[in-house]
């Protein structure tokens, strides 16, 4: 009677989702006399979801040999799956792929017609993704959804629509992919899934909409997980991701103390997630980069690295706040010469076009710039729009541009305070401020200069903070005309007699930027010739 009531209750807390007390009265009802195999399935994912890895292995390995013993290949089939799915997504590749194998066989001799056919099409449509053959990929979960629909099954329907709608973003099919994406989600916060299939959804999902910068889905489904986490006060798995998330939004938002809370918070739920330690290293790295703790931020890009996170756009920013332009130079342009899609690139060119500038490689730069622009002209998104024109923008600057930045940086600091970004606004307020210097507006540029500085300040942005204040400490470099510091550096060359050609290779920019500098500086000081402006150079002691 005991075993009786220990099982009931183990069956009634499952359904509640509390998976401690699940646990431990379906392993007090298993110790009294063995499970059956589908009470053996409820231990194995209570196990999981307390983040119990080797008994949930264990559990469901038995699982499998007792429908193996009861002649039901199809249900012994799906517990080799998951259990071949949960081990390579901790990096046991070895034992993963056996039991994965496992599960392929048993169907393959069996010739059943039944849903595990479907499962077993999963892995191959994930390898093909991983491979980059994204078209396959989509086909494979295409077939498997079909089958999944067939069948009625919600758990196979939402993994192969979550695959398909990933498959048509890595394409280009933004739109398309979003959709299917959403109908997801639909399935999801329905609670017509199981929950192991609900965490995999909410994490993949919120990653494809931060892939695509579409923050507001991003921000909503981060918000649903995380209630959807705190309702279950045992949970293990998945809540590292969500911590992850939770600071990536909180840092946006200029609430940095509390993402550097959330990321350490996360750091506590790694054992045995290779696939979340990566990202919380590196989110870790980034706030210590902001806020100036550089040495801290250099071991947190090491250990993303070592848990299989590329460190990069952040380790490149890292080394440009240090000082060292060149190798940080080497390093982005390496990670945007090796990045083949799109969206990987939109997330390396903004930071590549800075450092460029930095380099005083301006061409490289403005290259950046513009194939930054088409790719966010084609998805949409209110985030790349504005970190768009923020590259634009401080392009144009450089190039003495100040009247044509000003226009589009203030699009950007618009679009960021639309979006409740501080720190990003802020940055774009000092590329406002120096293009007000350049026009001979010394008091709006001080203005904004002055804003930025607050900004940085109540954030706790110390490299930013240095900046801007050495900057308000320099006045605009001022010469008779209103000239630009960077419109006296080619004057003075063109008095000493170089071509357009020969102060592009001095300066490192290009010659259409000399030639604008050039007219700039006759509009400037009334000339009309460059032996004028030579003259004008020897006059106003410029050389």
């Amino acid at each position: 009677m005991e075993r009786t009531d220990q099982l009931e209750r183990g069956r009634n807390a499952y359904a509640r989702q509390a998976w401690g007390e699940a646990f431990a009265q379906l392993s007090a009802a298993d110790r009294a006399t063995p499970l059956e195999p589908a009470d053996l399935e409820l231990l194995a994912v209570a196990a999981g979801l307390l983040g119990r890895d080797r008994d949930s292995d264990d559990v469901t390995a038995r699982a499998h040999h007792e429908y193996l013993r009861l002649g039901d290949v199809p249900r012994a089939a799906r517990c080799a799956f998951w259990l071949g799915m949960s081990l390579l997504n901790r990096g046991e590749m070895a034992r993963g792929g056996g039991w994965l194998a496992r599960a392929r066989r048993l169907l393959d001799d069996e010739q059943l017609d039944c849903v595990e056919q479907g499962f077993a099409l999963v892995p191959v449509a994930l390898q093909a993704m991983s491979q980059g053959d994204v078209a396959a990929a989509y086909s494979t979960f295409d077939q498997a959804g079909k089958i999944g629909d067939r069948f009625g099954d919600p758990d196979l329907m939402t993994l192969s629509r979550l695959g398909r709608g990933e498959c048509l973003i890595h394409l280009g099919e933004i739109a398309e992919g979003v959709a299917w994406l959403d109908e997801v989600m639909v399935a999801v916060t329905a609670r017509e899934v199981s929950p192991i299939v609900v965490g995999i959804a909410y994490c993949a999902v919120i990653a494809a909409c931060q892939e695509i910068f579409d923050l507001r889905r991003a921000q909503e489904w981060t918000a649903a997980l995380s209630d959807w986490c705190d309702s279950q006060a045992d949970l293990v798995p998945f809540r590292g991701q969500c911590l992850v998330n939770r600071a990536q939004i909180m840092q946006l938002h200029g609430a940095w103390p509390e993402a550097v809370g959330e990321a350490q918070r996360a750091s506590e739920f790694l054992a045995g997630q290779p696939e979340v330690a990566g990202s919380v290293f590196y989110q870790q790295a980034e706030l210590y980069r902001l806020r100036g703790e550089f040495r801290k931020a250099e071991e947190g890009y090491r250990q993303a690295s070592e848990w299989g996170r590329t460190p990069q756009p952040g380790l490149a920013q890292l080394r440009l706040a240090q000082g060292n332009v060149e190798p940080a130079l080497a390093s982005i342009r390496l990670a945007v010469d090796q990045a083949q899609d799109r969206i990987t690139r939109a997330r390396l060119l903004p930071v590549f076009a800075e450092i460029a500038l930095a380099a005083g490689d301006v061409d490289a730069a403005r290259a950046a710039a513009d194939e930054l622009a088409k790719i966010a002209a084609d998805l949409g998104a209110p985030v790349l729009n504005a970190i768009s024109a923020h590259a634009r923008g401080a392009v144009l600057v450089s190039e003495g541009d100040a009247r044509g930045a000003l226009d589009v940086l203030r699009r950007a600091w618009t679009a960021w305070q639309e979006l409740e970004a501080p720190y990003e606004a802020a940055r774009v307020r000092v590329l406002i401020g120096l293009a007000c210097r350049d026009l001979g507006d010394e008091d709006t540029g001080a203005m904004e200069l002055d804003a930025a500085r607050r900004t940085f300040q109540q954030l706790g942005a110390g490299p930013d903070l240095e900046r801007v204040e050495e900057l308000s400490r320099k006045s605009a470099p001022k010469a008779a005309g209103g000239l630009t510091a960077r419109e006296v550096e080619v004057l003075r060359l063109v008095a000493a007699g170089k071509t357009n050609r020969a102060i592009a290779e001095k300066l490192v920019i290009s010659e259409k930027t000399v030639a604008r500098h050039v007219s700039n500086i006759f509009t400037k000081l009334g000339l009309s010739s460059r032996s004028a402006a030579t003259a004008y150079a020897y006059e106003h002691d410029l050389v």
